[in-house]
């Protein structure tokens, strides 16, 4: 794999170094830029005003949006709103709470006009690539790995708020994002899967930030080899790149997919133009990439299994030494004792599930590696979950259900459980080897905490199933496989969802009432944004990269998805527990200042800034919580990593730099001021910083503001404070509190 230092012209397909016109020009010749130049409500093409085609939520998101849309004045779903039910707990926890939920959503369907997909129908990037994707379209999700681009549909994850935007008729605004090629040649090896070319890229982008808030956009002669299904697994994945949106060249195999599903008119070709211009590009032969893995705790810690089965020892010592630091030394990760006396890795259990491991050719390849075989030995287990039910049934009727049951494996629902920790959470101890997206600390649903914790690699369900048949002893299928895996014919059943999911679209009936269960809760009142503002520390995150799993943990915190106040309890739960009863108190300091009085802890504060010559009026600043994280807001989309926060009494997030862009983006959403800092050292836990003139610097789009960091013992630091970039409506939706008070005023 090649990652070019500078950028490239794509000529006649053909790459170069040159071009016999500007690079301005060239620039229009990608697929991405006519795509979002089609879906640009303004003509300036450097600052994008997009609106979409679809919308795409779970159970875990749409409440939250819906409920934020109709406080923000939305009478009715103004594009197709598909509501999926994939992330439904399928547990006691909450009570009647998920399907309270549930409910909620097919009332809303019907009174705004919306699309909504029951329970086990189908995980939500499945369903919307078999419904809603078309070549050309773009579609918005709430859930970080919405990804249609190898069915020629620009997909973005975002939070909560990016989707009310579009609900009530606001468009999502960004600057033109850079492309980066992504051109493939050759054909993968026999045993190699999308998980596989998925992980390779991951591994070698994520770190360096390569294609960071970027389209990667696939072509090249490569292409013309993979499956739609291929594609597609490796698609999905793209999101843990941390770029922004995917896109690739259509043919007939993308042809022949909106054929089968009943859906000609979506097919259109899309190919770069004869001279394309590309801020950078990865070259890779897809003949080279080996069956991988990508070990705890990070989809980029990936190797080829062969390297590891020849260093097992030092690369496993390597990894759960890096997983311990991480752990902060509340539970230990053993993974060197999977090491037999022989050298092979014993593996205690199989997964293969969601949007990127049930697709139909996985779990063909799956039940043809298992037939006949034995994969039960009383410790190695493993589960399949097909990613919807026209793919289920598909597999009942063509025996590949019979042949993985056969083989004492487990055939579940259509169920996202296993990738957002509510399915198949491991015993204490054990390695977990799984065809989903993330292996991010604690996502498989241990609680360090409580002294728990399993260990989950990333790997190709065909290499998932080679080593269930080899007894749970890891095994690259490429050791078993000489030859390519046939796939048998696929055919999409439509009826399915015709008599089971509920089409509202454009048919909004405004008098149907809501269903409210008795969980359901409106958002809290958010303050705006004072002239002045103090902030208190209270949780310091010295790790490389935080996730918005350590900051909101999936799983069963989910049951509580609909009640802000009892979800944000959560927050921080996993990774700093003390977390939210130090947000509390911060929060009763601003509550004892509203009502007329100023604690003696604050007044010290106040004391020891003019101590230092900084005077202000303590009683009209308000008092917020905050949290430094070096990288803040890895990986999912869901708001809840920022609401959490807010409702919590969080007023700002101090970070050296912002993950991903949905993270900081729902962040400015609910009023928290994403501040960069480039000495961090000045601040700590429990320490205070003072902000003055803040309302003013933001509103007057100022580059830089000076803060005053104040420590325990009281010692006063200067310390510059920066926004980053930021729209002329996002410093209002900053100065205004929030999403829905922005609404609410303008």
């Amino acid at each position: 794999m090649k990652l070019h230092d500078k950028g490239v012209y794509l000529v006649n397909g053909q790459l170069c170094d040159t071009a016999p016109v500007s690079q301005e020009e060239a620039r229009k010749g990608t697929i991405a830029y006519g795509i979002l130049k089609a879906h640009n409500t303004v003509p300036d093409m450097a600052n994008l005003r997009l609106k979409f085609d679809s919308m795409t939520s779970h159970d875990i998101t749409y409440v939250g949006i819906i409920q934020t849309a109709r406080a923000s004045g939305m009478d009715k779903f103004p594009l197709p709103y598909v509501m999926t039910n994939c992330h439904n707990t399928l547990c006691a926890v909450g009570g009647t709470i998920n399907e309270d939920d549930h409910q909620f959503a097919l009332s809303a369907a019907h009174k705004y006009g919306g699309i909504y997909v029951p329970p086990s129908m189908a995980v939500i990037h499945s369903y919307n690539r078999e419904m809603m994707s078309g070549c050309g379209r773009m579609i918005l999700g709430s859930d970080s790995h919405t990804r249609y681009g190898a069915l020629g549909t620009m997909a973005v994850g975002e939070g909560g708020g990016e989707l009310a935007k579009q609900l009530v008729g606001r468009t999502y605004d960004m600057a033109y994002p850079g492309v980066v090629a992504v051109y493939l040649t050759g054909k993968p090896n026999p045993g190699v899967g999308p998980q596989d070319v998925a992980l390779a890229l991951v591994g070698a982008t994520y770190a360096n930030g390569y294609v960071k808030n970027k389209v990667m956009e696939f072509v090249g002669p490569g292409v013309a080899g993979l499956s739609a299904d291929f594609r597609n697994g490796i698609d999905v994945m793209t999101t843990e790149t941390t770029c922004w949106s995917s896109i690739w060249q259509t043919d007939e195999v993308t042809r022949e997919y909106f054929d089968i599903h009943g859906r000609p008119e979506a097919y259109k070709p899309l190919a770069p133009a004869d001279v394309a211009y590309y801020d950078g590009c990865i070259e890779l032969d897809l003949s080279t990439v080996e069956c991988m893995i990508a070990l705890p705790m990070h989809p980029s810690y990936a190797y080829p299994i062969r390297e590891l089965k020849a260093n097992a020892k030092e690369i496993l010592h390597e990894i759960e030494t890096r997983a311990n630091q991480q752990l902060n030394g509340k539970v230990k990760m053993d993974l060197v004792s999977k090491v037999a006396a022989d050298g092979s890795i014993r593996v205690d259990q199989g997964v293969v599930a969601g949007c990127s491991g049930g697709t139909f050719e996985n779990v063909c390849s799956v039940a043809q590696i298992l037939k006949g075989k034995n994969c039960g030995d009383g410790v190695f287990r493993i589960s399949v979950y097909p990613d919807s039910m026209p793919t289920y049934l598909e597999l009942v009727k063509n025996g590949a259900v019979a042949d993985i049951v056969s083989a004492g494996g487990i055939f579940r629902e259509c169920f996202c459980g296993p990738c957002f920790g509510a399915g198949d959470t491991p015993a204490n101890g054990e390695f977990s080897i799984r065809h989903t997206t993330r292996n991010f600390p604690n996502r498989e649903g241990s609680k360090p905490g409580e002294g728990q914790i399993s260990a989950v690699a990333l790997m190709d369900a065909r290499s998932i199933a080679a080593t269930a048949a080899n007894g749970g002893v890891l095994t690259a299928a490429s050791e078993i496989l000489d030859e390519p895996l046939p796939t048998p014919a696929y055919h999409f059943d439509q009826e399915i969802y015709r008599k089971r999911v509920y089409n509202g679209w454009g048919k909004a009936e405004p008098d149907y009432a809501l269903k409210f269960g008795p969980n359901i809760k409106d958002w809290p009142e958010q303050p705006a944004l004072s002239e002045d503002l103090l902030l208190k520390i209270s949780s310091y995150i010295t790790d490389p990269v935080t996730t918005t799993d350590e900051l909101i943990p999936s799983g069963e915190t989910s049951s509580y998805r609909s009640n802000p106040l009892r979800l944000a309890e959560f927050t921080l739960s996993r990774k700093d527990p003390a977390y939210v009863g130090r947000a509390k108190a911060v929060k009763a300091l601003d509550d004892a200042r509203k009502a007329g009085s100023l604690p003696a802890e604050v007044q010290a504060v106040y004391d020891a800034l003019a101590a230092a010559g900084v005077t202000a009026d303590g009683k009209a600043a308000n008092i917020g919580s905050a949290i430094f994280a070096n990288k803040p807001g890895d990986g999912s989309a869901r708001e809840q990593a920022a609401s959490c926060q807010r409702v919590l009494g969080g007023a700002a997030n101090f970070a050296c730099e912002y993950a991903t862009k949905r993270y900081r983006s729902n962040c400015i959403n609910w009023g928290m001021l994403p501040f960069l800092v480039e000495n961090p050292e000045v601040l700590q836990l429990d320490g205070y910083v003072f902000v003055p003139g803040v309302r003013k610097a933001l509103l007057e789009a100022a580059d830089t503001m000076t803060g005053y960091a104040v420590s325990p013992d009281g010692t006063v630091t200067p310390l510059t404070l920066r926004l980053g970039a930021l729209t002329d409506d996002e410093r209002q939706i900053l100065a205004d509190g929030c999403l829905i008070n922005y609404y609410k005023n303008n």
